[in-house]
């Protein structure tokens, strides 16, 4: 097989094993391996290139980027664990519950605030799914909106800051997880209005199937209710925007006074104070959230190290040129590139984890838009978008996973009265998943989206750049009138400062008789 053929032979071969599931970081690693072992004995690169990997392994070990994520972990199965998605969900239900919708309305938001917080998918779907579908259940909410809400709801945590998603893309792209975060509002908040203005056109076009919570079932009104309501958002809120703006996370907002990782450690120090306040903390909470901690952060690790073994053989058969020639000659330039990767991105998220997409696309997309003039955090914060779709994807989304056991379980306990079939899941999934993909498209064609919370550069026009020269020692500037150089000696004295210095190679050399 010649060289030239054997990068896309790689290619195929990293499809195929992510789609046979078996454990990506084990195959990832095995065929790296393998691939590297075909490559010395055709000649392709020599043996010790192979040395570079244990270089590697230490580099993603010793990266102190990444020791943000078991920080943001802990603070988020802490959250998730200390009850407080009960209490915002049953407050903010009590606050919309006479509006047509407001159900809905209360999920969304609820949603919303959680995915700051708890920064997992299915602790936030199966928080919210186990209090909130039984309520919409007995209220007479249609069955596949309530699914579609509760699993859509739960798919925002991965774009809201400080999302892990975008940990990862700053240190695969190489920028700042502060721009990250601040390029990143801008679709989250987008993305919550579309999931606000769908619910609202369903309870004009059907009305009985999201209907208003009737009066005797608001147990809270006035003060109580809001009291409730601030007390479950406000410290969160406090944690969340202290953690974002020390480091630089928060639009306007030009500086960090914290790393990532630091910023971390704070916020998962501040999530023990959270739980302590709502007295939830107690040794099996902390334990459950640790052991949750220690098996993401393992999983994040290994795929990262298999990814990496792939990577190094790729790129040692000169699979990053074929990658780059393959995608710069696309038809349509920029446009083109992004809604081809859009896509292939879209059609990877049926089968993998976005921390897989992540790790293994990523880095090989990021050079071929570098050079296409693309801005890396708009790229990557377009790219998370388009990965959230992974938990909706029918029937593979995790997402509806979830809620499908959680069904079961309510329905077993009697909280339902009747089961959820699986058909009602799926379809009520699918218009969340064409908001999802039409916030991709406006984020591709309308750009300022993300680039609007970004730092403005500072733009400098050279042809007004004023150059002073500094005072005269001892006397200063002369003034007008005052009696000093004349322009004629500033005109010797800068040809002085112009002549060229002589090489001393060419100096006359004395005889070596009369050198001292």
């Amino acid at each position: 097989m010649p060289l030239n053929l054997f990068p896309p032979v790689m290619f195929a071969g990293l499809i195929g094993i992510m789609l046979i599931g078996f454990p990506v970081a084990f195959s990832l690693a095995a065929l790296g391996l393998i691939s590297g072992a075909y490559a010395i004995s055709q000649g392709w690169f020599p043996v010790h290139f192979m040395a570079n990997l244990p270089l590697n392994v230490f580099g993603i070990l010793s990266n102190e980027l990444l020791l943000a994520i078991p920080f943001f972990t802990l603070m988020g199965a802490i959250l998730e664990k200390c009850g407080l998605a009960e209490d915002m969900l049953d407050a903010m239900g009590q606050l919309f519950g006479p509006v047509r919708g407001g159900l809905g309305y209360s999920v969304i938001i609820v949603g919303f605030i959680l995915g700051a917080i708890t920064g997992t998918v299915a602790g936030q779907v199966i928080a919210m799914a186990m209090i909130a579908l039984p309520v919409m259940m007995r209220y007479g909410y249609d069955t596949r909106y309530a699914t579609g809400v509760l699993a859509a709801s739960g798919t925002i945590t991965q774009l809201v800051p400080p999302s892990l998603v975008l940990v990862v893309m700053a240190d695969q792209l190489g920028r700042s997880v502060g721009d990250m975060y601040k390029g990143a509002w801008g679709p989250s908040i987008l993305q919550v209005l579309l999931f606000a203005a769908y619910t609202f056109v369903l309870t004009r076009l059907r009305p009985e199937a999201l209907p208003g919570v009737p009066a005797s079932a608001r147990t809270l009104q006035g003060w109580a209710l809001w009291r409730k309501c601030l007390r479950g958002i406000i410290p969160s809120a406090v944690l969340i925007f202290t953690v974002l703006g020390s480091m630089g996370g928060l639009p306007g907002i030009d500086h960090a006074i914290a790393t990532p990782t630091e910023a971390g450690a704070m916020g998962a120090v501040g999530a023990l104070v959270l739980a302590l306040l709502h007295r939830r903390l107690d040794w099996s909470l902390f334990q459950q959230a640790m052991v949750g901690t220690m098996r993401m952060t393992a999983m994040v690790v290994f795929i990262l190290i298999g990814s990496r073994v792939f990577s190094l053989v790729f790129q040692g058969v000169d699979g990053a040129r074929w990658i780059e020639h393959l995608l710069s000659d696309l038809p349509g330039g920029r446009i083109g590139f992004l809604l081809l990767v859009n896509a292939f991105i879209f059609f990877l998220a049926f089968f993998l984890d976005f921390f897989e997409i992540a790790f293994i696309i990523l880095p090989l997309l990021a050079p071929v838009a570098e050079k296409l003039g693309i801005d890396l955090v708009w790229f990557g914060v377009l790219l998370c978008v388009n990965m959230q779709t992974s938990f909706m994807h029918p029937p593979f989304g995790f997402a509806l996973f979830y809620l499908r056991g959680i069904a079961d379980t309510l329905h077993k306990n009697a909280a339902l009265p009747k089961p959820v079939a699986s058909r009602d899941i799926y379809l009520g999934a699918i218009p969340w998943l064409v908001l999802q993909l039409l916030l991709v498209g406006i984020v591709i064609f309308v750009p300022e989206t993300v680039t609007f919370f970004l730092d403005k550069e500072v733009a400098v026009d050279v042809d007004k750049v004023i150059i002073e020269m500094p005072p005269e020692e001892g006397g200063g500037l002369a003034s007008p009138g005052a009696s000093g150089p004349s322009s004629a000696d500033d005109a010797r004295a800068l040809e002085e400062l112009m002549r060229p210095v002589p090489d001393p190679a060419a100096a006359p050399q004395l005889p070596a008789g009369n050198s001292r």
